[in-house]
């Protein structure tokens, strides 16, 4: 049953608001034989509020790990699909929608952490990952970056989504140190590679980790806690855009603000007492685990906060100045309110930060930025060609011992 809220009721996406008027109950001037308002007809206003279709596209062990997480933690308002080389790993995922990349290209083995082989499979499935991303509106792209499937895959889905009109946003992981130069020097290739189709860009160093966790955190559990970003970043938009409030925010909003921004940051803190609306404005501004760790500088913020209807307008106005003083003055800051009865006690604040690093992207570029380090010795970069519109398919690639890898371990590097 579609949930009633005192707005109308909220089914199929959007929102249905009934307006009786009746001349007697509503229009005193109908007593008294005045023409009022007793021959109009009851209206019916629908309201789409919600119209905007959201997909959460995994890419790889790391990005199937993260959807199962988020669908463990209740996300809603959006379309998950897991894409994975490694069959046996794809059966453990919980998305409802599973693709099995490049058949022909991995059988089924998964890519043996080599950033090629994952390209050559989502290039393989072109036509089947348009089929996907079509009439989405937007797509996240998560993944694990520095292995072979996350690394290689993700940028060809983010150029298919991006090319299907959908505003495409990326949260991807750098590995830890002591994974070795190597994971790292092809990770920041794949973020350069991945920088370049999408909209807004999210990166979440794992050594970071190391500084938010006390040592008697599990390995699991901290990675949950990166994971716990890329859930936070969906959930905070979904609620954006689906729920209703005080001062609304839609899609066109987080349009506005994430639209070729480039690299972004994406924050949410939440509290109660007597001083939470301070506590979870700061909270979101300041978190450890994203590169930029202030928004200061920001071009684009969008801010959403959610209350129970305890929410005060004092509450309000003291999450939001704390926000904008932070921001840059000539951000856009886009500003919204939603009153949910089930925060009664809870004040919660979702911040949306974009355009670090330099100008706004006018189109995204085909080309490539150079590693930071240079290679040991002359190798055929693993990416895509920027004169291929799929960046074509390029020989090469891992050889047949990398596919006999345990699909547990291959799950990890993947």
């Amino acid at each position: 049953m579609a949930p009633a809220g005192p707005r109308g009721t909220f089914r199929d996406g959007r929102w249905t608001v009934n307006i009786r008027l009746d001349s007697k109950h509503d229009d005193p001037r109908a007593e008294r034989g005045s023409p009022g308002r007793s021959e109009e007809p009851r209206i019916q206003l629908e309201e789409a509020t919600s119209p905007a279709v959201i997909k959460v596209i995994g890419v790889g062990g790391g990005g199937c790990n993260s959807i199962n997480r988020m669908m463990a933690a209740g996300v809603q308002g959006v379309e998950f699909i897991a894409v994975n080389t490694d069959a046996q790993a794809l059966t453990q995922c919980t998305a409802p929608i599973k693709v099995q990349l490049g058949p022909e290209v991995t059988r089924g083995l998964g890519a043996g952490a080599d950033p090629d082989i994952g390209r050559r499979a989502a290039v393989e499935d072109t036509e089947r990952l348009h089929e996907l991303v079509t009439g989405a509106d937007m797509v996240f792209v998560t993944c694990g970056m520095g292995g072979g499937t996350g690394t290689g895959a993700a940028p060809v889905i983010a150029q298919i989504a991006s090319q299907a009109g959908a505003l495409t946003v990326a949260v991807v992981t750098k590995p830890f140190p002591f994974e070795g130069s190597r994971r790292r020097r092809v990770a920041e290739e794949g973020i350069a590679q991945l920088e370049a189709h999408v909209d807004t860009l999210i990166t979440i160093p794992n050594e970071r980790l190391l500084k938010f966790v006390d040592r008697s955190t599990s390995f699991t559990d901290a990675l949950r806690i990166a994971d716990d970003v890329l859930r936070q970043a969906v959930q905070g938009i979904a609620d954006i855009i689906t729920k209703p409030g005080l001062i609304n925010r839609d899609f066109a909003d987080v349009r506005t603000v994430m639209k070729d921004m480039g690299h972004a940051i994406m924050g949410v803190g939440s509290a109660s007492g007597e001083h939470r609306a301070v506590e979870a404005a700061q909270q979101a501004i300041a978190s450890p685990l994203l590169e930029e760790t202030s928004i200061a500088g920001a071009r684009g913020i969008l801010i959403n906060l959610t209350g129970g209807a305890d929410m005060t307008l004092t509450e309000v106005n003291e999450a939001a100045e704390i926000i904008t003083e932070s921001a840059d003055r000539d951000a856009i800051v886009l500003f919204g309110a939603v009153v949910d009865p089930d925060l009664e006690g809870e004040f919660r604040v979702t911040v949306i930060a974009t355009g670090f690093g330099g100008e706004a992207m006018e189109g995204r570029q085909a080309e490539v930025t150079a590693s930071p380090e240079p290679a040991e010795e002359p190798r055929r970069s693993p990416f895509l060609e920027p004169s291929d519109p799929w960046y074509g398919i390029h020989g090469g690639g891992a050889p047949k011992e990398e596919y006999e890898v345990p699909a547990i371990l291959r799950n990890q590097l993947d």
